[in-house]
């Protein structure tokens, strides 16, 4: 039988639906979003709540069901894992750090690796059970939403700039880029941004750019992983360290982790991929 059952198979789900069969198994499920698919644990007769597990390594990334569960991630973008106890070893910390006079890089939307040679297929983020709370959000939008709503919130002052007054910022035009197309014209986007707006006006243009985008970013739950389609086939994401408030520094926050499981968590018999090794050593996360 197929980890992945039901009606569903691997298909956006109805809003309505509560219930998610996979790994022959059911599950508590909502969507927020279109593209954000929230599992609450597995669903127990005669229990009102999900019982605090480890079921993403028991079930969810078990070798048989793997795939089909990355295939989910895919075709939805965000797959939201609740109530989720584990101290695997395979996360590692969190890098990049933001100051009050300067933006971190993950501060700015952006793909997982995308200054190496090597885009992972999908980003695992995670907010361990800890002492204390994350106040941070952590946006997370379609990559063409995201794009699209940089060009709408972008201040009649900076889209003259330039670096920016030759190209087509019309909703046509963009509707046309490729993948490619759009990430050159969101690095242009960024540079300009980074040059003539403050590092609190920065902030500032980017929470407008979260609204525009409709990006999901739900406070974090302790013991909350957030799986994020990364680069592949399917519902491709980007995401950002999001401060909903000025940020002036000093203030206690818990702490997250990440890993890239398709690449990073490897099935008996693999071999690490030294481009993917070598990816991991410069790349930032928000």
């Amino acid at each position: 039988m197929s980890p992945l059952t039901g009606p569903t198979d691997c298909r956006p789900f109805d809003a309505t639906r509560s219930i998610l069969q996979m790994a022959q198994r059911s599950w508590r499920v909502r969507r927020p979003k279109p593209f954000v698919l929230v599992i609450e644990g597995e669903a127990l007769e005669g229990e009102t709540q999900a019982r605090p597990s480890d079921y993403l390594h028991d079930t969810l990334l078990s070798p048989d069901c793997r795939e089909a569960f990355y295939q989910l991630v895919d075709a939805t973008g965000l797959v939201v894992c609740l109530n989720l106890h584990t101290q695997h070893p395979s996360y590692r910390d969190v890098r990049g750090r933001s100051s009050k006079g300067r933006l971190s890089q993950g501060e700015y939307y952006h793909h997982d690796g995308c200054t190496g040679p090597v885009k992972p297929r999908l980003v695992e983020i995670r907010c361990p059970i800890q002492p204390q709370t994350r106040a941070v959000a952590t946006a997370v939008a379609p990559h063409r939403d995201v794009v699209a709503a940089m060009v709408r919130a972008l201040p009649v002052a900076l889209a003259a700039n330039p670096a920016l007054a030759e190209q087509d910022l019309s909703h046509e035009a963009l509707q046309r880029m490729d993948a490619a197309a759009l990430d050159k014209l969101q690095g242009l986007i960024t540079r300009v941004v980074r040059k003539k707006l403050s590092a609190e006006g920065a902030r500032a243009y980017f929470r407008q750019v979260d609204l525009a985008a409709n990006a999901y970013f739900e406070p974090w739950a302790l013991g909350e992983s957030r799986l994020i389609a990364n680069a592949n086939p399917g519902v491709t994401m980007q995401h950002r360290r999001a401060y909903q408030n000025e940020h002036t520094g000093g203030v206690a926050n818990g702490h997250l982790v990440k890993r890239w499981p398709h690449e990073e968590l490897l099935l008996p018999g693999q071999v690490p991929d030294a481009a993917v090794m070598a990816a991991l050593c410069s790349d930032e996360f928000a």
